[in-house]
């Protein structure tokens, strides 16, 4: 015979199973720490902005694509808004959105190609606000040839309202001039300047208002370009002149401004003249009608002297004006009296409703009422009350008819078993000698059951 040994091989290790939701974590775990600081280029698509704020697209290349979100904390920094097909450099850290098992990327900067981030929303916000017309040529205001008051919406601490106040200070000695500081740079500052331009349009503080800054980059001049400061120059009722930066900085607001100077002491320039040119041109003015008037004088009185009937002419016209001149003012005394007469009519009227309504006579009356709704209040309690107190009377009369107390008054009792006192339904339920208890109207009476008869309608 031949014998067969069967070699059995000891058992292995067990095999480690996961499930698909460790699996993911896992990978989730190894490629953010791989991964935390990651930039890339690509265009942007399938951009979806539900009402959470979040932003989701997708970016992509030739042969390839990722998903990615922006969050709302995020997105809320964005100088621009994000579009299809914008090619943009991101950076942000690679996870795993582990319910769809997808690795996306979570943005956390994003930028343009090609542009800055801050010329792009330049553009798209200038682009966006000259559809509805707010740098419509036709918007724009005249600017005062004598303003009295001037109003400046600038920083205390630049350079640009030392040139301001010494242009017009030295053009204008007289002028009143409204200082608003606010802050033209950083977090908050187009706010500021918002708000100044509002206060002084709504209360109607100047005839001309001056806002702007010293120069700087785009970014320093940022303020000047949100949509909140460019909003509040074109819903100006005062006139404004743009005076932000230099020549060559130009910001939105200079679009909105109903005057746009290149420089902070040009606008100083244009809103007043020089007084001391007016003074001398009015002089100038004045000399020259002077000289016109003689020799108008002249020539009319060489013209009168030469013709006799011509005087007398003149004085029937001068006769028929003062006669016409008396009976205007004839009739100007009368119609003011009269309006007068109406007006304090009217006075007195309005004096009589007014005393009609005067708090303390109102106040008064609602006195004199009081003791009256008192005693309306007391009857109506009292009605009240015995209503009440019928219903609680007849609630306690039928509760008392429905007392097993009542029942028992009437001759009736109630039967239980001696033992346990249940109580006692059927007489099956008991057997011949067995003790019960009969509760009665007063007092129990403790019986022996010797006989049971069953039910005659049975």
């Amino acid at each position: 015979m031949v014998s067969k040994e069967f070699h059995t091989s000891s058992p292995s290790a067990p095999r480690p199973i996961l499930t698909v939701s460790q699996l993911t974590s896992l990978v989730r775990t190894s490629i953010e720490a791989k991964f935390q600081d990651v930039w890339l280029e690509g265009e942007i698509s399938n951009l979806r902005t539900p009402g959470s704020g979040h932003l989701y697209c997708t970016l992509k290349d030739e042969t390839s694509q990722i998903r990615a979100v922006l969050f709302r904390s995020s997105a809320i920094r964005l100088r621009f808004s994000l579009a299809e097909g914008m090619q943009v450099i991101v950076r942000g850290r690679l996870t795993v959105y582990e319910p769809r098992g997808e690795y996306q990327i979570v943005l956390e900067a994003v930028e343009p190609k090609g542009i800055g981030a801050l010329q792009l929303a330049f553009d798209q916000l200038k682009e966006r606000l000259a559809a509805e017309g707010l740098f419509d040529p036709a918007r724009k205001k005249p600017l005062p040839q004598f303003p009295k008051t001037v109003g400046i919406v600038t920083s205390l601490n630049g350079a640009a309202i030392r040139d301001i106040l010494a242009v017009l200070r030295r053009r204008w000695p007289t002028l009143h001039i409204i200082i608003v500081p606010v802050q033209v740079q950083g977090e908050g500052a187009g706010e500021q300047i918002a708000v100044a331009l509002r206060s002084l349009s709504e209360q109607g503080l100047a005839d001309v208002i001056i806002v702007g800054r010293g120069g700087g980059s785009l970014e320093d001049l940022w303020s000047f370009n949100e949509e909140v400061v460019v909003r509040a120059v074109a819903a100006s009722s005062i006139p404004i002149v743009a005076a932000v930066g230099h020549e060559i900085n130009v910001t939105l607001t200079d679009f909105a401004a109903d005057y746009c100077a290149p420089t902070p002491s040009v606008a100083a320039e244009i809103v007043v003249p020089v007084l001391t040119e007016v003074i001398d041109r009015l002089r100038d003015l004045t000399v020259r009608t002077g000289r016109a008037m003689v020799r108008q004088c002249l020539s009319e009185h060489r013209r009168l002297v030469s013709n006799r009937r011509g005087l007398a002419h003149i004085r029937f016209r001068i006769q028929e004006e003062a006669q016409r001149a008396d009976d205007v003012t004839y009739r100007l005394r009368e119609m003011t009296l009269s309006r007068l007469s109406a007006g304090s009519d009217r006075v007195r009227r309005r004096e009589r409703e007014l005393t009609g309504l005067s708090p303390l006579l109102m106040v008064k009356r609602s006195l004199s009422m009081m003791p009256l709704f008192i005693k309306r209040l007391e009857r109506q309690m009292r009605v009240l009350a015995l209503q009440r107190r019928g219903q609680v009377e007849a609630a306690v009369a039928q509760l008392n008819g429905l007392s097993p107390l009542s029942i028992l008054g009437r001759g009736y009792s109630i039967l239980m078993r001696a033992p346990g006192g249940v109580l006692l339904r059927r007489a099956s339920d008991v057997r011949v000698g067995e003790n019960v208890t009969a509760q009665l109207a007063e007092g129990r009476l403790d019986c022996t059951v010797r006989r049971v008869l069953p039910d005659p309608s049975l």
